[in-house]
């Protein structure tokens, strides 16, 4: 990268993510949010917020968020890199249209878009995207000239990502007993999404069997086992592995899931499991419950000892990947040459989705792309 700390032609970063609860009453509320146009009965959705409640019906993502916001502020001061950081949600406050609408009352003419899921899939990128497009086209709506908005390419290879993961997988492998501690393996966890949706997903060349999205998480967990396997000296066997599947049971969904796993490798003898929660920035819901309280509660039962590595959150290396992210795709956009930080076999990731990359069973307008209005 260059030593250069110019963002033209952008001139603020948006930081684009889920949303969460922050009390009991926000759960079913939300849940609604995130449900929306699926008919599912208010009864269902507190069953399902169950596992909000149990967590005083708070969800971590939000102080995450706000942290990751400290990071990237704090990092881009610190390295004269003069762009205001903003922050918008899918399904809870602050919600994206809001912030857009504060940032284009502000004049911000051209935003770039950090979103909080680092892989490509259809739920984990083109649905932020389709987002960010009803979000302009209400802004339109109210007599406001929305921003042109760019969203930052996929950055499950950067080592500003990866690296903290494998100081984690370390960190975990030293907690467990000694006796066990060579043996442990490695479960690297990640969100499960139905096959149709994982086959499609990435550009069209990628499509096939897990598509990009599988690819892609065997391409960071290689990287993370060879990495823990030549510090430690030890060959730890490891395997990609799902979590947190919410759909019907009668739509196949990408397996094995995290506990069905961890009685296998009980059964076949494991001394130890580190579980590896690749697929996620930061230790929300999905962390909490599926991994530390689920996942752990399996683990006791079968008599297995567990460890998690903790995920990326606001460490500062992540900071400073965004950072040269951000500087990497403003001097692009600007026209020079630039040479994408990437580990692994994929390569960096396009800046721009191609048509037909992760596409929707309804398809919608969505920003940030090539098939976009105004790309």
């Amino acid at each position: 990268m260059s030593d250069a700390r110019d963002p033209s032609p952008y001139d603020a970063l948006l930081l684009l993510s889920f949303g969460g609860p922050e009390g009991p009453d926000d759960v079913v509320p939300f849940l609604e949010n995130v449900t929306r146009g699926r008919g599912i009965p208010k009864e269902r959705l507190k069953e399902v917020g169950q596992h909000y409640f149990l967590f005083g019906g708070v969800s971590p993502i939000n102080d995450q968020n706000r942290a990751l916001l400290d990071a990237l502020r704090k990092d881009f001061a610190e390295h004269g890199l003069d762009l205001p950081v903003y922050w918008g949600n899918r399904n809870w406050a602050p919600y994206l249209t809001d912030t857009l609408r504060e940032m284009a009352t502000a004049g911000h003419r051209r935003v770039l878009t950090l979103a909080t899921s680092a892989y490509a899939s259809y739920s984990g990128c083109r649905q932020y995207r389709e987002n960010l497009a009803e979000a302009l086209a209400a802004l339109e709506a109210e007599g406001l000239e929305p921003p042109k908005v760019d969203k930052l390419r996929h950055y499950f290879n950067h080592p500003g990502f990866v690296r903290p993961m494998i100081d984690g997988v370390l960190k975990s492998l030293a907690e467990l007993p000694e006796e066990v501690r060579d043996g442990a393996h490695l479960a690297f966890t990640t969100h499960s999404i139905p096959n149709a949706a994982a086959d499609t997903s990435g550009p069209v060349e990628a499509h096939g069997d897990g598509g990009a999205y599988v690819a892609q998480h065997l391409d960071v967990a290689r990287l993370i086992a060879a990495a823990v396997r030549e510090e430690t000296g030890a060959p730890h066997p490891w395997q990609l592995v799902y979590q947190s599947r919410s759909g019907a049971p009668h739509i196949p969904w990408l397996e094995p899931d995290i506990c069905d796993h961890l009685e296998e490798r009980h059964a076949a003898g494991a001394p130890a499991v580190v579980m590896v929660p690749i697929g996620f920035v930061s230790d929300h819901m999905e962390v909490l419950y599926d991994l530390d309280t689920e996942a752990k509660a399996k683990a006791a039962e079968l008599g297995l000892p567990v460890r998690r590595s903790a995920t990326v959150g606001a460490d500062p290396r992540f900071a400073a990947a965004i950072r040269e992210l951000v500087l990497e795709r403003a001097a692009r956009e600007s026209g020079a040459a630039v040479t994408p930080c990437a580990l692994g076999a994929l390569g960096a990731s396009h800046d721009v989705c191609p048509v037909g990359c992760c596409p929707a069973r309804a398809p919608k307008p969505a920003a940030a792309g090539a098939d976009s209005p105004c790309a």
